[in-house]
């Protein structure tokens, strides 16, 4: 759109910066606000999520912006991305008030990779709600991740466990199945792959491309299509930037994510390049001592179990769960070491450890396994959309 005649563009600027400052400030005072909510549901033991107030908002807010101009689409998405912020708030208050948390504003996190990495964004966004500072402790290793919080070196580690993508980390289960530690709690991170350079260069001229192995498994397909590419894989994500900021040069690049480059000085050349556009890793955060989880809040339970070597018995496992009416969410099977052919399962369930449903499950899962270990149980961190009539975003915005 042209700007009429006698418009000063920075005078343009300014107003917007000024909107911007404004929205800021509004946004801080609605985050308050929210954690007053949160405050008021500890008497009344409301749950976290009112769907009902959510989507009559949303209707509301949607209806307003139509008479303003403003796309139903874009209302909508804004909003998801406040009360998603604001839900996740609410139960980190909670969660801290139930477990009597009076830690030190620092904690020490363990994580793979260094700055940069998929993990170290995933804790830094996980630990941002819970305290005011997070000392990091880079690992090269799943395995030294666990070791260092088994020794007290670190309060808290931060694993992924799959991708939408790549599917499950292998690696990280069968550790899971030895450690004492606990899950206390979970992450969904966007995986946003790109080439980034240190250098402004076009793709042509990239004939080396540094990566982990995974994120190079997730965009195979556009990998595929590069002629004459060296692949360099490194034990991270990170050391693979690392490696690309100290060559500097512009025959080299990285598979990694916008945001990490950023803080090695790298740029974007290509973005998108993940096989799945809408990809995700999960994240789980152990820690020696297990939580309690508010009855405010939607809770996952993780446990393993061993059934008998007979026909059937994995069925009449899972099936004591339907008869709780306890939802699964995940079932992975993984090989005993030094048992051969024998299998441990993973499973997550939507459902709070210390309810009644729960505690009947397991009290029945025993008297048919042959092993049961519960690995956790936390606050779930998957927020869904609020759901809003779909006729509202067929409405056409006002030119």
């Amino acid at each position: 759109m042209e700007m009429s005649k006698g418009v000063v563009l920075s005078e343009v600027r300014e107003k917007i910066t000024a909107i911007d400052q404004r929205l800021l400030q509004l946004l801080a005072e609605r985050r308050q606000l929210s954690l007053s909510v949160a405050q008021s549901k500890v008497d009344t033991i409301k749950d976290v999520r009112d769907t009902e107030r959510e989507e009559e908002l949303l209707i509301d807010l949607i209806q307003r912006g139509h008479k303003l101009g403003v796309d139903a689409h874009y209302v909508s998405k804004l909003f998801h991305v406040i009360i998603e912020d604001s839900v996740l708030n609410q139960q980190a208050w909670l969660q801290a008030r139930v477990n009597n948390e009076n830690e030190s504003p620092a904690c020490r996190v363990a994580f793979l990779g260094a700055k940069g990495s998929y993990s170290y964004l995933a804790s830094h966004r996980y630990f941002s709600r819970r305290v005011e500072s997070m000392i990091e402790l880079g690992c090269s290793t799943f395995d030294q991740i666990i070791k260092k919080v088994e020794s007290g070196q670190a309060e808290y580690g931060v694993l992924p466990v799959e991708n939408t993508s790549s599917g499950s980390i292998n690696e990280v289960y069968d550790l899971l199945q030895h450690t004492s530690l606990s899950i206390i709690g979970e992450l969904s991170q966007p995986v946003e792959h790109c080439l980034l350079t240190s250098q402004k260069v076009d793709l042509e001229a990239i004939d080396t491309i540094y990566c982990h192995a995974q994120p190079y498994q997730q965009c195979s397909q556009v990998m595929s299509e590069l002629s004459g590419i060296k692949f360099e894989f490194c034990d991270s994500t990170a050391a693979a930037m690392e490696m690309v900021q100290e060559l500097n040069k512009g025959n080299v690049a990285v598979i990694g994510s916008q945001e990490g480059g950023q803080l090695y000085g790298l740029e974007s050349i290509k973005s998108n390049i993940a096989n799945q556009k809408e990809n995700h890793s999960r994240f789980i955060v152990v820690s020696r001592k297990a939580v309690e989880v508010a009855v405010q809040i939607p809770a996952k339970t993780t446990f393993i179990m061993s059934t008998q070597q007979q026909s059937g018995a994995l069925v009449d496992a899972l099936l004591v769960l339907k008869n709780n009416n306890i939802n699964m969410t995940k079932l992975e099977s993984r090989p005993i070491q030094g048992n051969p052919w024998e299998e441990m399962f993973y499973i997550d369930v939507d459902a709070n450890l210390h309810s009644p449903a729960m505690q009947s499950a397991l009290t029945e899962l025993g008297s048919i396994t042959k092993q049961i270990k519960v690995l956790g149980c936390y606050p779930t961190e998957h927020i869904t959309a609020t759901k809003i009539p779909e006729v509202l975003l067929e409405i056409n915005t006002p030119i």
